[in-house]
């Protein structure tokens, strides 16, 4: 585990916001490159690119503060500021799918208010979306976040006392959910990928990141540690995250856009 790459002076770089920023440049590499193949002006994909990081981060954090509001009561700043009040740089506490969807949300809002078409965008972005978890998720992996459950397998990983994980289950193996996280997001990318080749799927590349990143992340999940706060089903000892309940809407948000412009025409798909 890294969580601090390197050192100079005061300043730290940290593990997973360098490769937060990394999956911020490689997504919108992609993107640009997507759509000077499909003839898009890469200019909305940059800019685009910028509503997708703020309403990322935000609705990331947002969602998170607000299955954790004990953590911060009585130092509501700790939710914006980087310096935190037990002296710590930077903000941790974030939930992905919140960012997600406050990033569609807005998405859609610019989109609409500059008379682009949504769906052209959406596809050209989507496996940008699907490359970016495989960076973070290793991310988390070496600061220690976002982990797993304990496991008695030749994988499993054992962390440090001062990591968020080793704090939670000091000296026992769990299972590297983050690392199961990160090698999703690189199948979901190809699948993405070699799914534009296929007639059917031709168009629909954004809905069938929902329905690819759903079902991962899912299952991915089940052998996540979410805390008590998180968890909003029980069912004979198996426990269902808030995040597992947004991952099937996804899917059903994935499959209901596939079926809708399957039967729609052409010039549907470019409003």
């Amino acid at each position: 585990m890294y969580p601090v790459l390197f050192k100079i002076g005061w300043f730290e770089a940290h593990s997973y916001g360098l490769l937060l920023m990394g999956s911020f440049l490689a997504g919108i590499y992609l993107g640009v490159w997507r759509a000077k193949k499909t003839h898009v002006d890469p200019n909305q994909i940059i800019d685009i690119s910028i509503i997708l990081i703020i309403s990322g981060i935000v609705g990331s954090r947002g969602l998170y503060v607000l299955f954790h509001l004990e953590e911060f009561r009585g130092q509501w700043l700790n939710v914006i500021n980087p310096f935190q009040s037990d002296g710590s740089i930077g903000i941790a506490g974030l939930t992905v799918l919140g960012g997600i969807i406050l990033s569609i949300f807005n998405s859609i809002i610019y989109l609409r208010y500059k008379k682009i078409p949504l769906l052209p965008i959406f596809n050209i972005m989507a496996p940008s979306l699907a490359l970016g978890f495989v960076f973070t998720r290793i991310g988390c992996y070496l600061h220690g976040c976002c982990y797993g459950t304990p496991a008695s397998i030749g994988w499993s990983v054992v962390f440090p006392a001062n990591s968020p994980a080793g704090f939670q289950y000091p000296g026992q193996q769990l299972h590297p959910a983050q690392i199961y996280a990160s090698f999703a997001g690189a199948i979901n990318f190809t699948l993405l990928i070699l799914s534009e080749k296929i007639t059917f799927f031709k168009d629909k590349t954004f809905f069938s990141f929902l329905i690819l990143y759903g079902i991962s992340r899912f299952i991915v999940d089940i052998f996540r540690y979410y805390e008590e706060s998180m968890v909003i089903l029980n069912i004979s000892g198996q426990s269902y995250s808030l995040n597992q309940g947004i991952s099937i809407l996804l899917v059903v948000g994935g499959a209901v856009g596939i079926y809708i412009f399957s039967k729609k025409p052409e010039q549907i798909r470019n409003k």
